[in-house]
C-alpha cells in the first residue's frame, strides 16, 4: 500500500456517539419506602438492611460498604471514614440523618466490639461476626425492594439518588465531588439524573400548550 492510499484509509472523521446514561435515580418516596419496609420488619435483620439502605444514599458504593469496620464510623461526627476506596482512594463521608439513626440502632443489637460493621444475621436473629459479600448486599436490596414494591434497582443506583439529589438542591458540585470520591467533576455530573426525570414533565408541559 502506497502512503497516499494509507493516509486515504487512515483518515476517516470520527463519529461521535452518545449512549443511554445507565441506571437511575430513585425518588424520595421509593427510598422512604424501602426504609419503611425494614423499619415495620422486627427482626435483627430489618434493623441492619435500614442501616445499609442509608449508608448506600449517603454515596458509598456496595465495595466500601463491605469493607467498612466498626472503628470507620464516629458517631459523635456522624462520620464514616472511607480508607481505599476506589482508586485507592481516603475520604470521609458524613451521613444523612435518617443515616445515623439507623446505623445508633443498629450498633445497639451489633455491640461495640471490632470487627466488620455490617455483619450476617441468620433467620433466628442471632447476629454473626462474619462480614457481608457485594452479593449479600444484592440480595438485601432485592429482597427489600420486592417488599417495598419499588421497581428493580442496583446498589449503585442509591449512590446515583445522592448525587442527583443533592445537585438537584444545589450543593456545590465540588462538594459532592469529594463526598462521592471522584477524581473529577464531569464523572460526577454523569450520575445525576436530575435531566432525565425532568424531560416526563417538560414533555407534560408542552402537550398541554399545544392543547391550548
Amino acid at each position: 500500500m502506497s502512503v497516499e492510499d494509507f493516509q486515504k484509509a487512515v483518515n476517516i472523521p470520527i463519529i461521535k456517539a452518545t449512549t443511554l446514561l445507565r441506571g437511575r435515580a430513585l425518588t424520595s418516596t421509593e427510598i422512604t419506602a424501602l426504609q419503611s419496609v425494614c423499619s415495620r420488619d422486627p427482626r435483627t435483620a430489618g434493623v441492619r438492611d435500614a442501616a445499609i439502605i442509608g449508608v448506600l444514599y449517603g454515596g458509598l458504593r456496595r465495595s466500601e460498604i463491605v469493607k467498612l469496620d466498626s472503628t470507620d464510623y464516629n458517631q459523635h461526627l456522624n462520620e464514616l471514614t472511607i480508607l481505599s476506596g476506589k482508586g485507592r482512594k481516603d475520604r470521609r463521608v458524613y451521613l444523612p440523618d435518617g443515616a445515623h439513626g439507623a446505623i445508633e440502632e443498629w450498633l445497639n443489637l451489633r455491640g461495640s466490639h471490632v470487627g466488620p460493621l455490617f455483619c450476617h444475621v441468620n433467620k433466628a436473629g442471632r447476629i454473626s461476626p462474619r462480614r457481608l459479600t457485594g452479593q449479600g448486599i444484592w440480595y438485601i436490596l432485592q429482597k427489600r425492594g420486592g417488599e417495598a414494591r419499588v421497581e428493580s434497582f442496583s446498589p449503585h443506583d442509591l449512590r446515583r439518588s445522592c448525587i442527583t439529589h443533592l445537585l438537584a438542591e444545589g450543593a456545590d458540585i465540588v462538594v459532592v465531588q469529594q463526598l462521592a470520591g471522584h477524581s473529577n467533576p464531569k464523572t460526577t455530573m454523569r450520575y445525576a439524573r436530575r435531566g432525565e426525570e425532568a424531560k416526563p414533565l417538560a414533555a407534560a408541559e408542552a402537550t398541554r400548550a399545544l392543547r391550548q
